[in-house]
């Protein structure tokens, strides 16, 4: 087992649900082990100008269903700087931290890897972030809340869509990965998603709702990631609205309001099993590795095999959404 008795635990980038439920696991798995426990404020950033604390078991208290993240969250570009990284290290020596867990998605991990070839401090990682785009791991927190609160919205679009008989344009987050989009459109039953994995053809597209249109079918439901390579929502319809201008379309663009809200369940069990992981594997010698479930398992995977190597999208899943859509 490792000699280390102080560790810090930091939530950065893009916020998701379910961090609380992290930073609540790490902190008590700690504390139940005998090692101190240090809270880092806004990420990164918070590290190089020494927002640091002392943090104890009530400190956690009821904030497993919370949304967001009690430790702030913020993007740095001065830790993208050697001067910035030295900082960083020098308030965690000051503070006698020896450790980290880390709770954030791709930038996290990139900006991690960068740290830790300058300085040897032990550190695991834990994917939270609502795109899934990491490897290492079947489920990231806050996908799963993402996902039902798109579903959520898109039922009641549909629900106004039909009262028009109108086609709807809807835009979900997913700069890198579509598995948003993909999830939830599958589950609203959506005549098209478009995601950034696949190429987006417009003009089949645009046959499909031709073709529902002599069908009599008139309502439609498209659902498009925000990185989906032809656009997002707002170049979709413009090509719509070029032809069929008889059309009666709209645009949602959902935005950030699928990073906040209460954690499902999924979330909140994941993040705890992944907290208690990331303390233990410390406790064990692990480092500079993530968290993650594959099969439901916890198992680890180093920093530089999760960035930016996203779960290929199911070619089954791809299949299906044409077949439901008739």
């Amino acid at each position: 087992m490792s000699t280390i008795k102080k560790i810090g635990v930091m939530t950065s980038g893009g916020d998701s649900p379910g961090m609380n439920a992290a930073v609540r696991a790490v902190v008590r798995t700690a504390i139940y082990n005998g090692l101190e426990v240090y809270g880092i404020r806004r990420g990164y950033d918070g590290m190089i100008h020494g927002d640091i604390f002392r943090m104890e078991a009530h400190d956690v208290s009821n904030i497993i269903q919370r949304g967001g993240t009690i430790l702030k969250t913020a993007r740095s570009k001065e830790f993208m700087t050697e001067e910035g990284r030295k900082a960083a290290y020098d308030q965690l020596k000051k503070h006698g931290i020896e450790a980290l867990v880390m709770i954030g998605g791709d930038g996290t991990f990139r900006g991690a890897v960068a740290f830790f070839k300058q300085y040897d401090i032990p550190a695991i990682g834990l994917p939270g972030t609502i795109d899934k785009d990491l490897s290492g791991t079947d489920f990231t927190i806050g996908f799963d809340t993402a996902v039902n609160t798109a579903v959520e919205a898109i039922d009641k679009i549909r629900d106004t869509a039909e009262s028009h008989d109108r086609l709807f344009i809807v835009e979900v987050m997913g700069r890198d990965a579509g598995y948003i989009a993909l999830n939830s459109g599958i589950s609203c039953g959506a005549e098209d998603i478009l995601i950034p994995e696949t190429v987006t053809r417009i003009n089949e597209v645009l046959d499909r709702i031709e073709s529902d249109e002599h069908r009599k079918k008139t309502v439609h439901i498209l659902v498009v990631a925000e990185g989906d390579d032809f656009g997002g929502a707002k170049e979709v319809d413009e090509k719509i609205r070029e032809r069929f201008p008889e059309l009666s379309s709209r645009i949602c663009i959902l935005g950030h309001i699928q990073r906040g809200g209460s954690p499902t369940y999924a979330d909140r069990v994941l993040a705890s099993r992944l907290g208690h992981a990331a303390v233990i594997a410390l406790m064990e010698g692990k480092t500079q590795v993530m968290s993650g479930i594959q099969n439901g398992q916890v198992t680890f995977t180093p920093f530089e095999g999760v960035v930016k190597q996203n779960t290929p999208i199911s070619e089954d899943m791809l299949n299906m959404i044409r077949t439901l859509s008739i």
